[in-house]
């Protein structure tokens, strides 16, 4: 059977700040990310089934990426709790504000990792998360590839 790929994309905002970073990044900031979601499957052959011809319905993937990453991601903001950052972030919370404390260093990198993780455990055995592509800026982002975690 032949294996297809499909991707999704999604776009949310998100603050961060990177605690002990030599740059600017240190300071709390946002990004517009787009994340692209690839998935790569069989497409259902059973012409009884609403799926049919399908690796996963694109509703079906985007509702999983929703609950698990956009939806929580979007406006929030991101610090490492092992960081003096968590009063900070403790203070933002008392005043309202969205915040997800994280036991890694909220860069790309390390998001993806976390995404990855997320999605595998919400996606249907019939598929696999083939690759995320997280893009922070207009020229910069970051991948995860299955077959590189192997």
């Amino acid at each position: 059977m032949n294996k297809i790929r499909i991707t999704k994309q999604f776009d949310f905002e998100t603050g961060h700040a990177l605690y002990g970073y030599d740059g600017k990044c240190r300071n709390v900031h946002g990004h517009s990310y787009k994340l692209s979601v690839t998935v790569i499957g069989t497409p259902i052959d059973d012409t009884n089934n609403v799926k049919y011809g399908m690796v996963i319905d694109f509703s079906d993937l985007k509702k999983i990426v929703k609950n698990e990453i956009v939806d929580v991601f979007d406006h929030a903001t991101v610090f490492n709790k092992n960081t003096p950052h968590v009063e900070l972030a403790h203070e933002l919370e008392t005043r309202g504000h969205s915040v997800i404390l994280v036991d890694y260093q909220p860069t790309s990198e390390m998001m993806l990792i976390d995404f990855a993780a997320k999605i595998n455990a919400k996606i249907p055995a019939s598929v696999k998360l083939h690759s995320l592509k997280l893009q922070e800026t207009g020229t910069s982002f970051a991948e995860w590839h299955a077959s590189d975690n192997e």
